[in-house]
C-alpha cells in the first residue's frame, strides 16, 4: 500500500531541512536503510535513509527545497499503484519552499546573461539550477556561471564533466568618469552585490546568536599571559615528537585546551549553566571547540578533556575538525558541551570577546601569541604575550568566579609543565 514519506528529525534541534540531493530517483526500488537523499540541517548534511521498502513512486520535494519536520517529501508503494489520494493529501499540507539561487534573487540581468534555452534546460520547475552541491562548489572555484552550462545528466542535470571547457565569468565593462589625467579612473557604476541565500546552518547560527545576546547577560574578563614558557614547551614537545613511532604535531590550541580543562577542575564553579529552576554545576569537563566551516561555525565537543593527555587531545581535535569541515559530524558530537573555547589567534587576532554558546555558562576567547615587552623584576625584556577573554553568563558565573578561573588558567599556562602531569 502506498504511503507518504515524511521529513524525519535528523538532529535534536532540527525544525526544517533542505534537500541537498536525491540519491534515489522515481521508479527505483528501495529497501529499508537505503540512502534516499542528503538533507542539510542546522548542524550538518545528514543522510536520509528509508524506513520502508517498495518503489519510490513520487518525489514531492525537489532538490533545494526547504521542508519542515513531518511534511511529506516522497511517496513509496508498489509499482503502478494509484497515488492520486496521497498526492491530494500532500498538496493540502504546506508545500516545500524552494531556496532561490543568487541569480534568481538578483533582479538585474547583465549583458552576458546565459541563453534562455540553456537556462530552461538545466533548471527545475522552481527555477533552481539542477546541480549537486559538489558541482556548485566546482563552478564557484572555476568562476563558471551554471546558467550558461548545458547539463548532460538525467533530466538536464549538470554533472562535473559538463564544467570542462565551460566559459568563465568576467566582470562586465563599466563606463568611467572623465577625471584629470594622472589620477586613477573609477568605475561610474558599482558592481552588483553578490547575493548568497542563507543555508540552514547560517539561519540557525543567526537565530542562536541573536537569542544568546538578547537573553544571556554577558560580561567579560580579560587577562594577559606570559606565553614564553608555553612557546618553549611546544617547541620542545614537537622536536621530541619528530622521532616518535607515530609523529604528532602539538598546536598551541591543544595545550590551551588541556590547560583550560585543568583550570576548570581547580575552579569548577565556572563549569556551569543556568536553568529556570536551578544552577547546574557539571561534574564532567566536556569542552566545545569552535571550528570554522564554509557556512559558518560549528562546535564539536571534546569529552572528558581533563582526563585526556595532550597527545590524545591533539589527535581527537584534528579528527573532529576534519569531519566538521566535511559535514560528517553526528549531531551527538556537537551537543552537551559544558564550556567553550574559540581561538582566532591563527588568524592574526590579538584579542576578542566571544558570544556565549547556550546553555553553557562561559566561553574563552583566545588571541594570538605576539611579541611584547614584559616586566621581569625591575627590567623590561622582550617576551611573548597571550591575551585571553572570558565571556560569562552573569546569571550563573559571578565576577569572582570568572577571575578565580582565569587566575588558575594563567598559573598553568605560565608554568606549562603542569599540562604534561595530568
Amino acid at each position: 500500500m502506498a504511503r507518504l514519506i515524511e521529513m524525519p528529525k535528523l538532529s535534536p534541534t532540527m525544525e526544517e531541512g533542505q534537500i541537498a540531493s536525491w540519491h534515489a530517483k522515481e521508479g527505483d526500488t528501495v529497501a529499508v536503510d537505503d540512502l534516499l537523499a542528503e538533507v542539510e540541517t542546522d548542524k550538518a548534511t545528514m543522510e536520509f535513509r528509508s524506513f520502508d521498502r517498495g518503489v519510490l513512486l513520487k518525489i514531492l520535494a525537489a532538490t533545494g527545497s526547504v521542508v519542515r519536520l513531518g511534511a511529506p517529501v516522497a511517496i513509496i508503494g508498489e509499482a503502478g499503484e494509484d497515488i492520486d489520494d496521497l498526492l491530494a493529501q500532500a498538496a493540502q499540507q504546506d508545500p516545500p519552499a524552494a531556496t532561490a539561487s543568487p541569480a534568481a534573487a538578483t533582479p538585474v540581468v547583465s549583458a552576458s546573461a546565459a541563453p534562455a534555452s540553456a537556462a530552461r534546460a538545466n533548471t527545475d520547475a522552481t527555477g533552481r539550477i539542477k546541480a549537486s552541491p559538489y558541482v556548485r562548489k566546482l563552478a564557484r572555484e572555476r568562476s563558471i556561471d551554471l546558467r550558461a552550462v548545458t547539463g548532460s545528466g538525467p533530466g538536464g542535470r549538470i554533472i562535473a564533466r559538463d564544467l570542462d571547457g565551460a566559459p568563465t565569468t568576467t566582470a562586465p565593462a563599466t563606463a568611467t568618469t572623465a577625471i584629470p589625467s594622472g589620477r586613477p579612473s573609477l568605475p561610474a557604476v558599482a558592481a552588483e552585490p553578490r547575493i548568497v541565500p542563507l543555508s540552514m546552518m547560517r539561519k540557525t547560527i543567526a537565530r542562536r546568536l541573536t537569542e544568546a545576546k538578547q537573553t544571556v547577560p554577558h560580561f567579560y574578563l580579560t587577562i594577559d599571559v606570559n606565553a614564553g614558557p608555553l612557546v618553549a614547551l611546544r617547541s620542545q614537545l614537537n622536536t621530541d615528537l619528530k622521532t616518535a613511532p607515530e609523529p604528532v604535531k602539538v598546536s598551541y590550541n591543544d595545550l590551551i585546551i588541556k590547560a583550560t580543562a585543568i583550570a576548570i577542575t581547580r575552579a569548577p564553579e565556572v563549569n556551569a549553566q543556568f536553568t529556570a529552576d536551578a544552577l547546574v554545576y557539571h561534574q564532567r569537563v566536556d569542552i566545545s571547540v569552535a571550528v570554522a566551516v564554509d557556512d559558518g561555525l560549528v562546535t564539536p565537543v571534546l569529552r572528558d578533556a581533563n582526563r585526556k593527555s595532550v597527545m590524545d587531545i591533539s589527535l581527537e581535535v584534528r579528527d573532529l575538525a576534519a569531519r566538521a569541515r566535511s559535514r560528517k559530524l553526528a549531531p551527538a558530537e556537537m551537543m552537551n558541551g559544558t564550556f567553550s573555547i574559540s581561538n582566532l589567534g591563527m588568524y592574526g587576532i590579538d584579542r576578542f570577546a566571544a558570544v556565549i554558546n547556550p546553555p553553557e555558562g562561559a566561553i574563552l576567547a583566545v588571541g594570538g601569541i605576539v611579541a611584547a615587552p614584559l616586566v621581569e623584576g625591575d627590567k623590561v625584556v622582550a617576551g611573548k604575550r597571550l591575551t585571553l577573554t572570558l565571556s560569562c553568563d552573569h546569571r550563573v558565573v559571578d565576577g569572582a568566579v570568572g577571575a578565580a578561573f582565569l587566575a588558575q588558567l594563567r598559573q598553568v599556562l605560565e608554568q606549562p609543565t603542569q599540562i604534561l602531569a595530568y
